[in-house]
């Protein structure tokens, strides 16, 4: 999740997976200019608005984003001693966490003006919500369902055959199921939050082609869901954002 945070991953996919998980890649429908200073660390669709919140000190900011031409249509920069990171609308109000301030910050949807800052007892990673409670990651395999106050009141392992799914990062709610970014790799995961099992797999390997890499781009993160249901990918300082459909492999 951090550009020079050096983490092992500590999972292994099996080629065969399970009869109960299912295993899809990617076909890209779409293919929009994404700003390659966005070190992309929240993505998400709200009142048919793209909003994404992006990292590093120095560089945090909050954005509505012109899906069709990527242009930065409003930015809230915050100051150098926060490092931002999932974000999401719920109950009226714009969350965005930090990842180590152990702060929470609470805009308006609509004019992205302060209103407010909690406390937050973890790290911040990922950020989402399934309209009833929000729901975070902190890098570890578990997920963590709070109330608007950010109260836990529940939280799930993530396991995919029995095993625990580290580095869980960007989040995004989709059909009953959330999806989940695991940090480092080209994988996105499909769980359950009843059980935090892994119902699916998404390979997203080759999702940004080589021609467009550059020794800044970095690890794929941000997965967006608009009101059609159209699933959107990118990742950090990535020229593309992408508009996917799930293909079995």
């Amino acid at each position: 999740m951090k550009l020079h945070l050096v983490i092992g991953l500590l999972m292994t996919v099996c080629a065969c997976g399970s009869a109960q998980v299912r295993e899809y890649r990617v076909k890209v429908t779409g293919e929009y200019p994404h700003d390659t200073g966005a070190y992309t660390q929240g993505l998400f669709f709200h009142d048919g608005t793209l909003y994404e919140t992006t990292g590093q000190w120095g560089e945090s900011s909050l954005r509505k984003v012109e899906v069709e031409s990527g242009k930065v249509l409003e930015k809230k920069d915050f100051g150098k001693k926060y490092f931002v990171e999932g974000s999401v609308v719920f109950g009226g109000e714009l969350y965005v966490l930090t990842w180590t301030n152990k702060l929470c910050f609470r805009h308006n949807p609509e004019t992205l003006t302060y209103r407010s800052t909690l406390g937050y007892p973890r790290e911040g990673w990922g950020l989402t919500t399934d309209g009833k409670q929000l729901i975070a990651s902190d890098g570890s395999a578990y997920l963590y369902f709070m109330d608007a106050e950010l109260r836990t009141r529940r939280k799930v392992k993530v396991t995919l055959d029995g095993r625990p799914i580290r580095l869980l990062n960007e989040l995004e709610y989709i059909d009953g199921k959330i999806w989940a970014n695991v940090y480092t790799s080209d994988l996105v995961v499909i769980i359950n939050p009843a059980d935090g099992k892994v119902t699916a797999t998404v390979d997203c390997s080759g999702l940004l082609p080589a021609r467009l890499r550059t020794e800044r781009t970095d690890v794929l993160n941000g997965i967006a869901v608009d009101k059609d249901g159209k699933i959107y990918l990118t990742g950090k300082y990535w020229p593309r954002m992408y508009r996917v459909e799930l293909v079995k492999k």
